[in-house]
């Protein structure tokens, strides 16, 4: 049996081997960036950090910043690429027979691992203003349209209705967790709140299906 972070690693290394020099050094650039800014805003304070800061520790220009990120708040919120590409191979690889509401919580366990180092930063950020929720919420629409087709592919013929409503109930489930997880906590806590959440809404769209009323 193949270990779940060994196929992990695999499907690294098979993406970046299709790409090419300039793509992994655009990748790189970017995560470099990325990186220093989410360190700069752990340690000072996302208002106290400015984008001529991030660009100066990561030894890039203001005009360089910009051909990556759009805005500060883009580099606190916006998703590594190669991750999302790596979570995407987890999703059409995920067995079909797998009971839904399970595989359901795995996937989206996943997708919290996958912005593991991204997470806290975020949920600090989020504590000091508020009002940046909504690109938050954006970041997670990201998945959406992925989560859309691997829950259709599993529903009986393909009901929109209900491909809708598990959705969008279980994206509630997981935005429940992370609003109430707090970043002094461990990692692992926010997984267990996850899996919790996940599992109690679970338990009531997972009963038999009820007849529709045709009145």
């Amino acid at each position: 049996m193949v270990k779940k972070g060994h196929a992990a690693g695999v499907q690294r290394c098979s993406i970046s081997a299709v790409m090419g020099l300039r793509e992994r050094k655009k990748l790189e650039a970017w995560r470099t960036i990325r990186a220093t800014a989410l360190r700069l805003i752990s340690e000072r304070g996302f208002d106290v950090v400015s984008v001529e800061d991030i660009a100066a520790e990561a030894g890039v220009s203001r005009t360089t910043f910009f051909s990556y990120f759009p805005s500060k708040e883009a580099v606190a919120f916006d998703l590594d690429p190669q991750m999302l590409a790596e979570w995407r191979t987890r999703v059409e690889a995920d067995p079909a027979d797998r009971p839904l509401w399970p595989a359901l919580t795995d996937l989206f366990v996943d997708m919290a691992t996958v912005l593991a180092e991204w997470l806290p930063v975020q949920k600090r950020v989020l504590q000091q203003h508020p009002g940046l929720t909504q690109s938050a919420r954006a970041t997670c629409d990201s998945f959406s349209p992925d989560l859309y087709r691997w829950i259709s592919r599993r529903t009986p013929d393909a009901d929109p209705l209900l491909t809708t409503l598990v959705l969008n109930t279980a994206m509630a489930a997981y935005i429940t967790a992370l609003e109430v997880w707090d970043p002094a906590d461990s990692f692992d806590a926010l997984l267990d709140s996850i899996r919790d959440c996940l599992y109690r809404v679970g338990a009531g769209l997972a009963a038999p299906e009820r007849t529709r009323s045709t009145a």
